[in-house]
């Protein structure tokens, strides 16, 4: 489960740094915005990205996001993340009008959005 200070630091819309690994075991890191689903980190990615074929291949990923008030407190999130096109445009949209309040703009219109839920296994906190 997401610890109480998780929760808050993804209400405020903090950034998450996601590490997926590639497929030599090295690590691919992405700063993503997220949002979370009671104990769920959702965020949006495009099929075919790195990431995506990282997470297609092997589900274990590792994120990481700090409070920008005092950057030394920071949690740090591993889990499995699954993905579904089920919502995809509606996600980057609510996350485009939280971060950045203005609609996104997809850069190109053959881009397939997809939601990713990771699930915690292990939550670190500092």
């Amino acid at each position: 489960m997401l610890t109480e200070f998780a929760r808050d630091l993804l209400d405020r819309n903090a950034f998450l740094v996601l590490c997926t690994l590639n497929p030599d075991g090295s690590p691919q890191s992405s700063v993503v915005w997220a949002k979370r689903d009671r104990d769920t980190v959702l965020f949006s990615t495009i099929l075919g990205r790195r990431k995506t074929r990282n997470i297609q291949r092997d589900p274990r990923v590792s994120a990481c996001f700090y409070d920008r008030d005092d950057p030394y407190r920071y949690v740090e999130v591993r889990g499995t993340v699954s993905m579904t096109t089920e919502g995809g445009p509606a996600l980057i949209q609510e996350l485009s009008r939280r971060y950045e309040s203005k609609p996104f703009q997809e850069s190109n219109a053959d881009n397939v959005r997809v939601v990713c839920r990771l699930t915690p296994s292990r939550v670190v906190e500092r």
